[in-house]
């Protein structure tokens, strides 16, 4: 699968912005983990690139601007396709398959928007503004490790499955969102963010040693492995549907079950993105050791 050029994905998106679900992420507290996550395994000349590259308002922080593409996605509205690719619920990302927009027009879906934005950052001579580029590719990276964001499509990606995550009202593709991460930051680390992503940090140099390896490693020349994590994605979209039907309240049973999940993507989301920033600008994906 090869890429679609930067421009015809944008254009693809406009075209069908009108008609596409809204857009849905991590909450902005998990893409603020994944990007701080990565800002630890960046090279020092993959971190001195992105720090050139973030706008000032970002203080020289990735994590900081890692929702930027939720806070202005309805003045661009055609960039609504590209957060997630939604499968018809049988466990698998295909992207020749999934990988389109509401209007069936192919490559626009969040695997497409890696592989564009990621080629878009090589490549000197791209049109597209590299700020721009740098700060969707972040939390693109993001989102295709949130599983709901390769959920069903008949549901929306869970959006649709009215629920109680305990006595709030929800739905299945927010718990997965931020409802987890916001009890987990409540129960276990007195609401600090800084601690529940120090925790997950010592989680991949100690518990998760030996996978952290396998995570980052991508053999693809011409293209990123965001297929790979798409495909991981749907197969656990598959777990997080189970049992659950609308109007269920969730409570400790399915938090215990999702919360090491979320945890391990949230891991897994940050050191991926810091080996493809690294692949771009320091010329291999090898993670600089926190």
């Amino acid at each position: 699968m090869g890429f679609l050029p930067l421009l015809q994905v944008v254009l693809l998106a406009a075209a069908a912005a009108a008609r596409a679900p809204a857009a849905r992420a991590w909450g902005e507290e998990g893409h603020f983990m994944t990007c701080k996550i990565a800002e630890g395994f960046l090279t020092s000349e993959a971190s001195a690139a992105v720090k050139g590259l973030l706008p000032e308002w970002a203080n020289g922080e990735l994590a900081a601007a890692c929702s930027w593409p939720d806070a202005v996605r309805r003045q661009m509205p055609w960039s609504s396709s590209l957060h997630f690719a939604d499968t018809p619920g049988d466990c698998k990302f295909s992207y020749a398959r999934d990988c389109h927009d509401t209007k069936g027009n192919k490559n626009v879906c969040v695997v497409g928007a890696i592989n564009n934005y990621t080629a878009a950052l090589q490549d000197s001579s791209s049109p597209f503004d590299p700020t721009e580029s740098l700060m969707f590719l972040a939390h693109f990276v993001g989102d295709v490790h949130q599983p709901l964001h390769c959920g069903h499509v008949d549901d929306l990606g869970g959006n649709t499955i009215k629920l109680r995550w305990y006595r709030r009202k929800s739905n299945l593709h927010k718990v997965w969102d931020s409802d987890v991460i916001t009890e987990a930051m409540k129960d276990f680390f007195n609401k600090d963010q800084d601690a529940m992503i120090e925790s997950i940090q010592r989680n991949i140099t100690d518990d998760w040693s030996s996978e952290e390896k396998q995570w980052e490693a991508c053999r693809s020349k011409t293209t990123t492995c965001a297929e790979k994590y798409a495909q991981e994605s749907a197969l656990l979209a598959c777990d997080a549907y189970e049992g659950v039907e609308q109007d269920d309240t969730l409570g400790d049973e399915y938090y215990f079950k999702a919360l090491p999940v979320v945890q391990k993507r949230l891991a897994q989301g940050g050191v991926r993105l810091a080996a493809i920033l690294n692949r771009i600008f320091g010329g291999n994906g090898r993670l600089q050791s926190i």
